[in-house]
């Protein structure tokens, strides 16, 4: 879509790093989309494989594919660079690495437009790589939610998840309020529920649009201890965020059962490390240590401008831990 042409209805924003494998059928996928006023905003976080040459393969056979190359500044700043380019009333996410159905964009836009919502979602399919296998996420719910509804529903991460990349969300939610996504992993958790907050209406689809391909450097596949000390981070800045915001009171059950699933699956994720390291000292006590924090983040004297920009490590590294253990 060139530059005189009219301002598309959605940008679609989609970070790239090294995903030569994969960021062909994500655009592929976009190309076949049954909604077509859209554009796409590819942003070439400085890969070193040769995803720069596909999507320069894309962009030259479609007018409506922009390319932005920077410096590698990872997931975050990629995204954060196509919201400054992207010329759409509407926002939609999508990572380079997975791929959506031929109706995504036009399902999501349709009920965005038929309920008056400011974000629309839909469900998943978890497409495991190494076997061709789809499990289509179980948790769902379907409806027009309030305000108050979708905070409820985000914040207990269950039936509406803090991903960024399975919703259509109205521009304004991000550039009215000066919303950009923090550099470090979890990144949705931290962001999202500064999003809903002014969102009036929240539409779910009750059906799965987004293919999220589970591989051996996904995410979750690769959990460490810096990701353990970032999604534990990410959860204390949604309470960071609601306090500054005035919400807390307002959506603290819904917080609490945040902070009780955010504590098994760190407990989940520091037994993984533990166990991949053949180095189990120490453990218990990294798992005292998360009990802690999320006590100290879910606690009524919590305070806010005292921890901002200053949210410590909790996690220690196996092989750390095993060296201060020898030397007792």
């Amino acid at each position: 879509m060139s530059e005189e042409k009219q301002v598309p209805e959605i940008s679609v924003i989609i970070p790239v790093y090294n995903v030569e494998k994969f960021v062909g059928r994500c655009l592929s996928s976009l190309v076949g989309q049954t909604f077509r006023d859209f554009e796409v905003v590819a942003v070439n976080d400085g890969s070193t494989d040769s995803s720069a040459e596909i999507l320069g393969h894309f962009a030259e056979k479609y007018d409506f594919i922009r390319v932005v190359t920077q410096t590698n500044a990872g997931m975050s700043a990629a995204r954060n660079a196509g919201m400054r380019a992207a010329r759409g009333n509407y926002f939609a996410f999508v990572d380079s690495d997975d791929y959506v159905a031929p109706t995504f964009l036009e399902e999501l836009y349709r009920a965005c437009v038929e309920y008056g919502a400011d974000i629309s979602c839909c469900y998943y399919y978890y497409h495991f790589i190494d076997n061709d296998f789809l499990f289509e996420y179980p948790f769902r719910c379907k409806g027009v939610f309030n305000k108050a509804e979708a905070m409820n529903k985000l914040l207990r991460d269950v039936q509406i998840q803090s991903l960024v990349w399975n919703k259509l969300y109205r521009r304004e939610l991000f550039t009215g309020y000066g919303v950009t996504f923090p550099s470090m992993t979890f990144e949705d958790m931290a962001t999202a529920n500064r999003i809903f907050a002014h969102a009036e209406r929240v539409v779910v689809i009750d059906r799965p649009l987004y293919y999220y391909n589970q591989h051996s450097s996904s995410t979750l596949a690769t959990m460490n201890t810096n990701k353990i000390n970032d999604f534990i981070r990410a959860v204390a800045m949604v309470r960071i965020s609601l306090e500054k915001n005035g919400l807390y009171e307002k959506y603290k059950k819904s917080y609490q059962k945040l902070i009780r699933k955010t504590c098994n699956c760190c407990y989940l994720y520091v037994l993984k490390i533990h166990t991949e390291k053949k180095c189990m000292k120490g453990c218990m006590a990294n798992m005292r240590r998360v009990s802690r924090a999320l006590k100290h983040y879910s606690a009524d004297e919590f305070s806010p401008t005292a921890m901002f920009g200053r949210l410590p490590d909790v996690v220690a590294a196996p092989e750390k831990l095993e060296k201060d253990y020898s030397v007792r």
